[in-house]
């Protein structure tokens, strides 16, 4: 091979080497700018996503936009904001106000034992029955079944005083009432399951739409709000005309305490 011949394959293999350089150089500069785009859209992506994750924990929750709603009162309610539930005969001249939560176990415990008896002494004109909905519990192991139990007495209430009673009595029966730790009222399906079980409201569209619709919500909360005015710091808790009892544990422990009562 002449000097020449081989000084031009020298070249060639040179230029072929350079081109090869050249177009893996070009290769590694798109791959990177893949690599480093999509780092982009992936930070992007997840300062969206944490964006997103912000905004919606810092949006007003139900009970939040509840309590800026219109207020709806019940029928056979008393009072500016219809927090004065008070059942029984107009001419009883004695008031019983109970105080109550309605995930409260004591006061489950309180209207197993006595409910019945209560009903039955309202019925009889013997006193008239004054009930303040309390929701602290809802705060304190969390949850919101106490508000939306409340939302629902209202509801029971809107169709008419002994579907209020009953209901109440539904809720806190041994087969339906939930532990405290458990949030079944906190769901409406729950709750209407209980009514099923009182006559006047199983199959009741216009009670079903309204524990639905949350339509006695605020109502809820302003009840609460009359029983923390209360003063009162437990449930159940039992007054008779503003001067508070014992809380009795049996029917015949519970009619000696309001005779008592009665009297004073």
């Amino acid at each position: 091979m002449s000097s020449r011949n081989s000084q031009a394959s020298k070249a060639a293999a040179r230029e072929r080497l350079r081109a090869e350089r050249a177009a893996q150089a070009k290769k590694d500069k798109v791959r990177r700018q893949v690599i480093v785009a999509g780092a982009v859209v992936a930070a992007l992506a997840l300062a969206g996503g944490v964006g997103y994750a912000v905004v919606q924990a810092n949006q007003p929750g139900h009970w939040d936009k509840a309590a800026k709603a219109a207020l709806v009162k019940p029928k056979n309610t008393e009072g500016e904001d219809g927090t004065t539930v008070v059942v029984g005969k107009p001419e009883a001249k004695k008031t019983l106000e109970v105080y109550e939560d309605s995930r409260c176990p004591a006061c489950a415990q309180f209207e197993q034992a006595v409910g019945e008896q209560i009903t039955k002494d309202v019925d009889a004109g013997k006193y008239k029955l004054q009930y303040f909905g309390a929701t602290f519990i809802d705060n304190g192991v969390k949850g919101e079944g106490s508000k939306n139990a409340l939302s629902a007495l209202g509801a029971a209430l809107n169709v008419s005083p002994k579907a209020f009673l009953d209901f109440k009595a539904a809720l806190y029966s041994k087969e339906l009432h939930p532990e405290e730790t458990v949030d079944s009222f906190g769901k409406d399906d729950y709750l209407l399951k209980v009514a099923d079980t009182v006559p006047e409201l199983k199959g009741n569209a216009e009670f079903k739409k309204a524990v639905e619709d949350g339509t006695y919500d605020r109502w809820a909360l302003e009840m609460s709000k009359a029983f923390n005015k209360s003063g009162v710091t437990g449930t159940p808790t039992l007054k008779m005309d503003g001067k508070k009892i014992d809380t009795p544990g049996t029917p015949e422990q519970f009619t000696a305490a309001i005779d008592k009562a009665l009297q004073g």
